[in-house]
C-alpha cells in the first residue's frame, strides 16, 4: 500500500517520536528533579553549599517512593538531588546520574546528613510538571527550572542574572502541537510510511527487552517478571505467549522501579510507559513468527498511539500511564494478529470500557502489578477485537468515534481525577502521621 502521508509530514512525525522515545535510567521524575539540580550547581560553578527544590505536587508524588540508580536501594528525593548536584552531569538528560560510582552514592549520603537539602511544594500556581532548584555557594546563587516536560529547561539564572529564559513546551503533553495526531494518521503511518524511515524504533525494543532480561538475573521490587518464570505459576497461568509478555513487561518494571542502574528508552516522559508499549509487541512478535517488517510497524503503532493520547492527557496525572501504554500495546498486537484499522479501533475502545480510572499514586516497585494488569487487559481487547466484539456507544464513556473516546478518557485523567490526585498526596504525606 503506498503512503498517503507526504515526506514531509512523515519527518514531522518521526521527529516527534524522536523527540518523546528517548533513553532514560531511572524512574522520570526524581531523576528529572536530579538533572535541573546538575544543570543548577554546573551554573553555579561550585559545589553548592545548600540546595533548595520546589517541586509541583505530582513530581513530588512520582519520586517519593522509587529506587534511585546506582544507590544499592536507597529510594527518593534527598540522594537523587545530593547526587544530582555533586556528581551529576547535565549533557546526559535522563541518563544524568549515567556515570556516579559507589563512593559517589557514600559521599552523596554524607551530604544529606548535613542537611543542606530542602525539598517544599512550589506555592502558588505552576505546571503539573514543574521544577525549581536554587543551589547557593558563599554570595553566588544559581536557580534553574525544568518546567512542562522532563528535559525542558524554561529559566537558568545566576546571580540575579539571566541566562536562558523559554516558554513552556505547548500542549498538554508539552510536545507536539506543531504534529497533529488522530488515530486514523497514526494507524496509516505505522502501516504504510517507508520501512526504513521506521527501523529505528528496534533500538527502543531491544534496549527495553534487555532490561526485562537483566531483571530476572536478580531480586528486583517485587521480583514480579521472576516469579512469573516459576513452576507453581506456570501451572496456574501456563507457559504460552501471555505469560511470557508479562514476565517480560513486569520484569522490565520490577528493575527500573527498584533504582537498577538499567536503562530503558522511556515514552513521553514515562519509562515505564515506554517499557509497556515495546515489551509486549516484541515478545508477541518474536512469539508468533511475525517478520521484522510486521514488528516494526506494529512498534511504531504502539509507540505513536502513546504519544497521542499523551498529547491530551498530559506529562502527569492521576490516572495511571499502565492504562495508556497498555492501549499502544494492544494497538500493536491486534496489528500482529491480522488486524486492520476497524480491528484496532475496536482494541482501543476495548481498553478505553475497561481500565480507564486505575489511579497513579506515585512512582514505586508495586507499579509492575498495574503494569501487568493492563497488558493482560491490553491482550484480551486485541482478541475481542480481531471477533468483532467491541464494547459500543451505548455503554459508559465510550462514543461512536474512536477520537472521541479517546477525548473522554483524556478528560477524565486529566480533568475528572484533580481532586483524586490531590487526595493521593494527602494520603501518601500523612502516612504515619
Amino acid at each position: 500500500m503506498a503512503c498517503n502521508i507526504s515526506k514531509t509530514e512523515r519527518q514531522s512525525i518521526i521527529d516527534l517520536i524522536n523527540r518523546e522515545v528517548v533513553p532514560a535510567i531511572g524512574c522520570t521524575e526524581p531523576i528529572a528533579v536530579s538533572l535541573c539540580t546538575a544543570r543548577a550547581a554546573e551554573t553555579l560553578g561550585r559545589r553548592p553549599e545548600r540546595i533548595t527544590v520546589s517541586l509541583s505536587a505530582n513530581i513530588l508524588k512520582n519520586a517519593m517512593g522509587v529506587g534511585i540508580p546506582g544507590t544499592g536501594g536507597m529510594i527518593g528525593l534527598p540522594i537523587a538531588i545530593a547526587l544530582g548536584g555533586l556528581f551529576g552531569k547535565s549533557e546526559y538528560g535522563l541518563e544524568v546520574l549515567r556515570d556516579v560510582k559507589p563512593a559517589d552514592v557514600e559521599e552523596g549520603r554524607r551530604y544529606m546528613d548535613t542537611g543542606a537539602i530542602s525539598i517544599g511544594l512550589k506555592k502558588g500556581n505552576c505546571d503539573i510538571l514543574y521544577i525549581e532548584v536554587e543551589a547557593t555557594a558563599g554570595d553566588d546563587k544559581a536557580v534553574t527550572v525544568i518546567e512542562g516536560s522532563h528535559t525542558h529547561f524554561t529559566r537558568i539564572e545566576r546571580n540575579g542574572e539571566v541566562i536562558m529564559e523559554a516558554g513552556k513546551q505547548g500542549g498538554a503533553s508539552g510536545a507536539g502541537d506543531d504534529c497533529p495526531l488522530s488515530l486514523r494518521r497514526v494507524f496509516d503511518f505505522a502501516t504504510t510510511a517507508p520501512i526504513e524511515e521506521l527501523e529505528f524504533i528496534l533500538k527502543a525494543a531491544e534496549m527495553n527487552k534487555n532490561a526485562a532480561e537483566m531483571s530476572f538475573k536478580g531480586d528486583f521490587g517485587h521480583s514480579l517478571g521472576r516469579v512469573l518464570q516459576g513452576e507453581a505459576e506456570r501451572k496456574v497461568m501456563g507457559d504460552g505467549i501471555l505469560s511470557r509478555i508479562l514476565s517480560y513487561t513486569s520484569g522490565a518494571c520490577d528493575a527500573r522501579m527498584s533504582g537498577a542502574m538499567i536503562p530503558v528508552m522511556s515514552n513521553s516522559g514515562s519509562g515505564n510507559q515506554g517499557i509497556s508499549s515495546t515489551v509486549p509487541v516484541v515478545v508477541y512478535a518474536e512469539q508468533t513468527g511475525a517478520s521484522r517488517e510486521q514488528t516494526v510497524r506494529a512498534l511504531i503503532l504502539s509507540s505513536l498511539t502513546v504519544i497521542y493520547i499523551k498529547q491530551s492527557l498530559g506529562r502527569l496525572s492521576a490516572l495511571c500511564g499502565c492504562v495508556v501504554a497498555a492501549t499502544g500495546s494492544s494497538c500493536g498486537i491486534t496489528y500482529l494478529m491480522g488486524g486492520g484499522y476497524e480491528e484496532v479501533t475496536f482494541a482501543v475502545k476495548n481498553m478505553i470500557a475497561n481500565i480507564t480510572g486505575i489511579i497513579c499514586d506515585g512512582a514505586k516497585p508495586s507499579c509492575s502489578l498495574k503494569v501487568s494488569s493492563g497488558i493482560s487487559t491490553a491482550v484480551l481487547s486485541a482478541l475481542l477485537a480481531m471477533e468483532h466484539k467491541c464494547v459500543t456507544a451505548a455503554e459508559g464513556i465510550i462514543d461512536e468515534d474512536v477520537d472521541r473516546s479517546i477525548l473522554n478518557l483524556t478528560r477524565i485523567g486529566r480533568e475528572g481525577m484533580t481532586q483524586t490526585d490531590k487526595l493521593i498526596l494527602d494520603i501518601m504525606t500523612s502516612k504515619g502521621a
